[in-house]
């Protein structure tokens, strides 16, 4: 018998299947090693060595996989093909204390039964390099954490962190909102007409491009004073066209998923977050669905390339296939060529019967096949229209139609902002007179940048080369988790206190928070991981002179430099001293500043919570908010104030922290549960703070979906992270 060691037991159970009754498959349930969670597990004083222990939860499964491998000819190590995945294999085999000539370590890019065959008969030594590499990120991740973060403990607030990648995305969501802050709106105005062909139904419209053979630029027509005066020009004016010009436009399919692309396409196209995505494409991966999703490429392999094609002509007919074979160069830096995109292990599969992740193979699915289709053809018209009043105005009317969808047919792009529609105009010839329609004179603002959404985030981290694609994921859900941002509408917005850190930190700690220094650290992994350079030099390099500044920014930063009480106007109601707001763990809160002799302390009312119930839609929140606002608490009859926190609106007792009474908004929609036909669907939010409908009588009835009951065409589909 031959012994199998994977991460997860889905991934166990689909490769057993394949592999037969001469090997067992075990899984590791991840990482059976790791620095210990209260210490910091690092010798700074003995070249950086870590201190790893076995985790309580992992000791019996290296109890089993130990009992196992004492009679296991060979013991194959089949963790993934990253670096983590090396990690995983390298600890596996140092806690079973084995002999080394046991352990054969296997790769393989998808879980089907040829993959895996030639994995066995092409196995190698545990790479080193790769081990150093993930070892190297994870002390120095460790570093930054545990010396800084008690730093912000004793500066700002308890319950604070610092990282090294979460902090600089951090940055970025505060940068991003001074910008929008310090932005001052420009005005401009636009000049167009609706026009058509002599005794035409159909229009068109063309906008002022030119004046006495002068191009008049988008910011050119400042006030309503010069629209006026181009109106008044206007106000008799006959058209006819000028020339026109016709060409074709050809539109080429984008390059199959990376991990990155596709977690901002399943933003776009699906509204998943990056942890959501990365979740369902993992249980895609082990069930064998698709190749690993964890991957900076953009290749696919000649046998996939050949049963797309087959794919395409079957499906969609020769004429979608290109003229030659597509081929893509990555434009991101350290791309891990050797690796495939994420792809179907079977093109001939259109989608998978998992409902939960139904949605993301198919994206997939589209995004693999278009992109070995032949290139969309447009007919791109641009019409330039002559006016008869003396100055020579002449405006330019533009259009497309579409000659061949080609990859069209499958699957576009999402955009990540919404951008100018392109109608279709008519046949026009060169000198044909115009019907005139209307004039119009609209008065636009240049517009701050928008927010990050969590697609456009993450684009921006690839493009600085921070991190890596498969820490975008967790970066995101920990910078909300802690605190830092929120989520409105789908963008990040930063918190007071986030902004506060990321003050502190650009001023003191520069070199942590430095873009460039965080994209040129992920190089430095990258020669490691090649081989080039010992990881301890990585190590030290950072860490000499961050532990000196870290040594010198304790004596000189004080407290109030960044959480001054502030003052009130108001008398504690205990000892009758000033009361002064503050930050506690949860916010700010009025407090005594007679403490530690009187305790007394205030939650303040939710300010931001007063400005959503404003803004709250018509579908009975807003109604069900102003009930739950006139009640008292049920515990000690105070008011119950309106708060918002990680799981959305709630009511608690304005007599925190004596009184820790809390109370969960009933948001219905006026529909009757579908199942039980007695209960009505209420909003309600798992435990991971994701929204969800559920039925008012719950546990009684169990009925729950991720679909707005008010929208059509709604499927009931139990929620799985309650």
């Amino acid at each position: 018998m031959n012994l199998v060691i994977v991460e997860s037991p889905a991934k166990a159970k689909t490769i057993e299947k394949y592999l037969g009754k001469d090997f067992k498959v075990l899984a590791s349930f991840g990482h059976v090693r790791d620095l210990p969670k209260k210490q910091l597990g690092v010798d700074v004083k003995n070249n950086y060595e870590p201190e790893y222990e076995i985790p309580p939860a992992s000791k019996k499964i290296i109890a089993l996989i130990k009992k196992e491998g004492k009679s296991a000819k060979e013991i194959y190590l089949a963790t993934d093909l990253d670096r983590e995945g090396e990690a995983i294999s390298f600890h596996v085999k140092e806690a079973l204390n084995e002999k080394d000539e046991k352990f054969k370590r296997i790769t393989f890019s998808e879980i089907t039964k040829s993959a895996l065959r030639n994995a066995i008969k092409k196995p190698r030594q545990i790479d080193m390099n790769l081990v150093d590499a993930q070892q190297a990120r994870r002390v120095l991740d460790r570093l930054v954490g545990y010396k800084l973060s008690p730093f912000l403990w004793k500066k700002v607030k308890s319950g604070l962190s610092a990282g090294r990648v979460q902090s600089v995305t951090v940055r970025l969501v505060v940068e991003r909102e001074k910008e929008i802050k310090a932005f001052k709106p420009e005005e401009f105005w636009v000049i167009s007409v609706i026009l058509s062909k002599i005794n035409d139904e159909i229009k068109f419209e063309a906008k002022l491009v030119e004046e006495d053979g002068k191009l008049i630029g988008k910011m050119d027509i400042k006030n309503n004073k010069s629209a006026e005066s181009y109106k008044k020009k206007l106000k008799a004016a006959k058209y006819k066209v000028l020339d026109v010009e016709v060409k074709d436009s050809k539109r080429h399919p984008s390059a199959p998923f990376t991990t990155s692309t596709l977690q901002m396409e399943a933003s776009r196209k699906m509204g998943y977050s990056a942890k959501q995505t990365m979740i369902g494409a993992q249980k895609l991966y082990e069930a064998g669905h698709i190749t690993y999703m964890r991957t900076d490429s953009i290749n696919i392999s000649s046998e996939a390339k050949a049963s797309a094609k087959k794919m395409i002509i079957s499906e969609y007919g020769k004429e979608y296939l290109p003229e030659s074979e597509r081929h893509y160069a990555t434009k991101t830096k350290r791309a891990q060529e050797a690796h495939e995109a994420i792809r179907p292990t079977q093109m001939d599969r259109k989608t998978v019967s998992d409902e939960r992740n139904k949605k993301l193979y198919e994206l997939i699915w589209k995004r693999t096949i278009a992109s070995q289709m032949r290139e969309a053809v447009f007919e791109v018209v641009k019409a330039r229209v002559l006016t008869d009043v003396k100055e020579r105005l002449v405006f330019l009317a533009q259009g497309e139609t579409l000659k061949f969808d080609g990859f069209i047919k499958v699957y576009t792009e999402g955009k990540d902002e919404e951008e100018d529609k392109i109608s279709t105009i008519p046949e026009l010839e060169k000198h044909e007179k115009l019907d005139f329609h209307k004039l119009n004179t609209d008065q636009k603002h240049t517009e701050p940048p928008a927010r990050y959404t969590e697609a456009t985030l993450v684009k921006k981290l690839e493009s600085l080369g921070i991190g890596r694609p498969s820490t975008y994921a967790p970066t995101m859900s920990t910078i909300q988790d802690r605190g830092y941002v929120r989520i409105e509408e789908k963008r990040f917005h930063p918190e007071e206190i986030g902004e506060i850190v990321t003050d502190l930190l650009v001023k003191h700690f520069d070199q942590v928070v430095d873009y460039k220094f965080t994209a040129h650290v992920e190089d430095d992994f990258d020669d490691i991981a090649d081989g080039k350079m010992e990881w301890q030099k990585v190590i030290d390099d950072f860490y000499v002179p961050f532990a000196k500044n870290l040594t010198l920014k304790n004596k000189e930063v004080d407290k109030d430099d960044y959480a001054k009480d502030e003052k009130t106007n108001e008398k504690c109601p205990d000892c009758k001293k000033p009361l002064v707001i503050r930050f506690g763990r949860f916010g700010k809160f009025k407090a005594c500043s007679g403490y530690p002799d009187c305790k007394y302390s205030h939650p303040i009312e939710d300010k931001k919570a007063d400005r959503d119930l404003e803004v709250v839609g018509e579908d009975g929140e807003m109604e069900s908010i102003k009930k739950a606002e006139g009640e008292k608490c049920e515990k000690c009859g105070h008011k119950m104030l309106l708060k918002e926190g990680r799981f959305g609106k709630f009511m608690a007792c304005e007599n925190y922290p004596k009184c820790k009474h809390t109370k969960s908004i009933v948001i219905s929609t006026d529909v009757k549960c579908p199942e039980c036909k007695e209960g009505e669907v209420i909003e309600r939010h798992s435990k991971k703070g994701r929204k969800f409908w559920g039925c008012s009588r719950y546990p009684g009835c169990k009925y729950a979906s991720w679909e707005d009951p008010k929208k059509k065409n709604n499927k009931s589909q139990i929620p799985n992270d309650k």
